[in-house]
């Protein structure tokens, strides 16, 4: 009988060593990830690197560039993959680092992100005011001047983000050099001074997207209205709406089996995305609120993670 008992011991014991590296198939390989500058992409980062993790990933330190430069890195091998990429917004610079030949967007796991130009309701409701194409008029657009040259001050994108390229094009389109100045810099900054300028009943003009906490604080609807380009039919919002994909190289991919399932896997509703903006915009803003951002969401989610682990450990 004790000889019956080690037999089956024995046997759980061989049954077992083939699942645990089954369930392991990152073990010994370091993985390095890539975003953009701003901070606001922290969490669905963290999201895919709990998984990499739960599949034996040494996930190294997350670089940080911009949107070209993300790019470039995913494509040439210098980062394996980046869960920033905007499509459409960022197809230009992904076709100009190379395009499929070098990487491929593995999964939309963010999808219906929107973006466009807001001016406070109070405003828009005293002047009619629908789209941009009204700012041509100088007294229309003095209504936003917050500098005192006589052009309404637009809180616009940062260079390189690519967002900028779609409002360089809006004013060129609709004749509003002469009337619009797009601020460019530091957007949270710049974003920070314009709800100031909003709390104290001043008129605001700017842009923004979600995923992204400014619209927890200027609320659409409430103390705010979007307003489109001009257009003969309905309302144009004059960009794209966007989903956010995983893109990764290649080689990466073709290598790493069980990383590519589980990027094809993952789904985080925007809604997720936008709670976790708030509480970066209330302070919690180091790398471990990040992480337990994302470690929160995943307990939350618990059925489906590992549904997505175990499902992606079996690729290999």
């Amino acid at each position: 009988m004790r000889q019956l008992s080690h037999l089956v011991l024995a046997a759980v014991l061989v049954s077992a060593v083939p699942a645990t590296a089954q369930e392991m198939p990152g073990k010994g390989i370091s993985v390095s990830p890539i975003k953009g500058s701003p901070a606001n992409a922290w969490f669905q980062h963290m999201v895919v690197q709990l998984g990499l993790e739960a599949l034996g990933y040494d996930v190294q330190e997350t670089l940080e560039a911009d949107f070209p430069a993300v790019h470039l890195a995913v494509a040439s091998g210098d980062a394996d993959y980046t869960f920033n990429h905007w499509r459409p917004l960022h197809n230009d610079f992904f076709d100009k680092s190379g395009g499929e030949g070098v990487m491929t967007r593995v999964n939309a796991s963010i999808t219906g992100a929107g973006q466009g130009y807001f001016i406070d309701k109070k405003t828009a409701e005293e002047h009619g005011i629908k789209d941009i194409g009204q700012l041509s008029d100088p007294a229309v657009s003095a209504i936003f001047d917050s500098d005192g040259d006589g052009r309404a001050n637009l809180s616009g994108c940062n260079p390189g983000w690519g967002c900028e390229l779609a409002i360089e094009k809006h004013l060129d389109d609709y004749e509003l050099r002469d009337t619009v100045q797009h601020d460019q810099g530091s957007y949270f900054a710049i974003m920070a001074d314009t709800i100031t300028r909003y709390n104290e009943g001043g008129s605001i003009l700017y842009y923004t997207w979600t995923p992204n906490w400014i619209s927890d604080v200027l609320v659409p609807g409430n103390d705010v209205v979007q307003i489109g380009v001009p257009s003969d039919g309905d309302f144009d919002a004059g960009f794209a709406v966007n989903d956010v994909y995983i893109v990764a190289n290649n080689d990466f991919l073709e290598d790493n089996p069980a990383a590519a399932k589980f990027f094809e896997l993952v789904e985080i509703p925007i809604a997720a995305v936008n709670a976790a903006q708030v509480k970066l915009r209330d302070g919690e803003n180091t790398l471990e609120d990040f992480r337990r951002h994302a470690e929160d969401w995943v307990k939350a989610n618990q059925a489906d993670f590992d549904g997505w682990v175990a499902e992606a450990a079996k690729a290999n």
